[in-house]
Formats: structure tokens, sequence, C-alpha cells
């Protein structure tokens, strides 16, 4: 997950149009069940598997708000390579580079947590919940919006039954995981290869809502886009040169820049407004008013929050089912950084 205004004129043309599509496609964010996942499967094994997981993803939120983003991102991370299956919780050996030691991964954090969670799961229910499903479970709890949607606060009803995989590849993970730099035309074929489609795109990219990253990861922006442009010409300018001035050398990995100024904390539709703006910090979220139905999304997201939150369950629950291990395929880790 997880980068023009001249087209404004075609906003309400854009918008009415998706009314029709929107009907069509968006389903309640509330599943019962899919190629052996099902809502509540620990029911009986594991009653309380959800309530040990949000209670510590909401103790590390209250002692660090900054966790939500790290936990969606490291459930979106798992899904595109290799499935959701746990496989970027897994430690590189010896003999193999390992997902989290992949160069798009160097930024993932908190491993903890999901540490933390599956030592109290393995305590009342040992060998019993995947530490896939954890991600899962840790990811809708992070983008909780309490009272909101349910008497929980869910946005959405995830879907339990994954199995962990036992291979992790650095490779693979260079390979299949969308760039902050990727154009439209790449992020489509990379979703698509997931069976995601272009609104499951522009949804999964407001998770963008949250969180913060830092200068390196817009330094080509800013400086030296091409040999024709040194700034993208896709950023807006001013806004270009306010983050020049934040970030005076492209190895800075101290400096902070939030995804959302202001706002980085709280999840929410204002990640599109930036989008629509040409505010988005990665070229990625530009990319998203160079299709149609994407920048349709984009503006009716920005008017309309409700319709975020609820199609972001759907676009979660549809990620959340890529190439899933399920049955006696896989196993349940004792530990999620290790293959048993």
């Amino acid at each position: 997950m997880a980068e023009c205004v001249h087209l404004l004129p075609r906003r309400w043309f854009l918008l009415s149009s998706l009314l029709l599509v929107a009907a069509a496609a968006a389903a309640a964010p509330v599943v019962h069940g899919y190629g052996g996942l099902t809502v509540g499967f620990y029911e009986k094994s594991c009653p309380e598997a959800e309530a040990i997981v949000r209670k510590v993803v909401a103790a590390a939120v209250h002692d660090d708000p900054t966790t939500t983003a790290p936990l969606l991102r490291l459930h979106f991370h798992d899904c595109f390579v290799r499935g959701c299956d746990g496989s970027v919780l897994i430690n590189s050996t010896k003999k193999n580079t390992a997902e989290k030691d992949a160069k798009p991964n160097h930024t993932l954090d908190a491993f903890d947590v999901i540490d933390a969670i599956k030592e109290k799961l393995e305590s009342k229910c040992p060998r019993t919940v995947s530490c896939a499903d954890i991600l899962a479970i840790a990811a809708r709890d992070a983008a909780v919006r309490q009272g909101q949607w349910s008497k929980d606060g869910n946005l959405y009803e995830v879907e339990t039954g994954r199995r962990d995989g036992r291979v992790s590849s650095a490779k693979e993970a260079v390979t299949y995981l969308p760039d902050s730099f990727d154009g439209i035309r790449r992020l489509i074929t990379r979703f698509a290869s997931k069976g995601l489609s272009l609104k499951d795109l522009a949804v999964l990219s407001g998770a963008h809502a949250l969180g913060n990253t830092h200068c390196p990861s817009i330094a080509k922006r800013l400086r030296n886009f091409t040999r024709h442009h040194n700034t993208d010409p896709t950023l807006d300018a001013a806004y270009a040169s306010k983050l020049r001035r934040e970030c005076r050398s492209e190895r800075d990995n101290t400096t902070q820049l939030e995804m959302v100024p202001g706002s980085s904390t709280t999840f929410d539709a204002t990640y599109y407004s930036l989008v629509a703006q040409r505010k988005g910090m990665f070229h990625s979220d530009e990319a998203l008013l160079r299709n149609d139905l994407t920048r349709g999304l984009v503006y009716q997201y920005m008017s309309s929050q409700h319709s975020f939150l609820r199609d972001f369950g759907v676009s979660m629950v549809n990620m959340g089912r890529v190439a899933v291990l399920t049955g006696t395929h896989g196993e349940i880790r004792r530990t999620c950084s290790l293959v048993n």
C-alpha cells in the first residue's frame, strides 16, 4: 500500500458515471466466507482471539499513535508477495534473504506489536491462530473508528482461517511490491496480477492517509527527476518548494514528513483532497489522476468520507483473500518470525 487540477471541469460528469459504477460494484463490508476463509473462524477454537488482537493494538496505538500506518503496511506488503501468508514476518537465514530485508521493506515497522499479539495468543490458544490472520486483524484494528460502523467500532469484519507460508524471498518482494514511483499503468498491472481492481487500487491508496515518510523516499521527486525536469512536474510547484526546504539532503533519514500534514494519525478521506491538488507525497498518488475511474473516485471520496470508509472495508477484504493458504496447506507458526 503502499503515490490534475486542470481536469476539474470533468468532475461532475465523472461523479455521475461513478454513481452507476459504485451501485453495481460496491458490496456490504460485512462478508461471510471465501475460499476456506470465514468470519469468526476462531469462534470455537480461540473465542478471544480477535479481542486479544484488539487489546494489544489499542495499547500500542495509545502509546504511539504512529503505529497505525505500519500495521496497515505490514498486511499490504504481506499480501502482495506470495499472498496473505505471513511471509513478510519471517527472518532471513544464512541461506536465504527474506522479504523483510528487501529494499522496499526496509521501512516496515511494528513487528514488535505482532510479536506481542502472537505471544498472548500462544499462551491462550497454542498453535491455533496464524500469523497471517494476526496481520489481517491488526490491520483492521489499526484503522478502527470507534462506534462508527458497529457496536465495537469495526470498519469491516475480517475473514479468518489463513495459514502461514514457509517461504519468504527478498527477490520476490522487489518484483511484486508496488513502488512509490509507479505510474498508473504499472499500478494497474500490479494490482490486476493479484486479482484486485481499479477500484481496489484507488481505495487502498487511501491508506496513505496515515503515517509518515522520510526524505530519501521522495528525493527523486524533488531533485533530478529526469534529465528534463529537476522536479517531478506532477507535483504542485509550491508544495515541492516546501518539501525541498524540509529535505535539504536526500540522505536525511531523520526528518519526518507527514503523508497528510496535520492529520497523519487520523484515518479519513483527507488524502484524496491532497491528491486532487497534486500534493500527494508519492508519484504513485498522483498517478490516480491519470485514469478516468481512479480519478473519479478521488473526487468522490474527497467529498464523501462515508463512501471511502465503506469501500475501504470491501477492498481490504478483497486484498485479504489474495492467494491464501487454508485447510491443510501451510502451517500455524509458533513464532511469527520463524518457520516451525
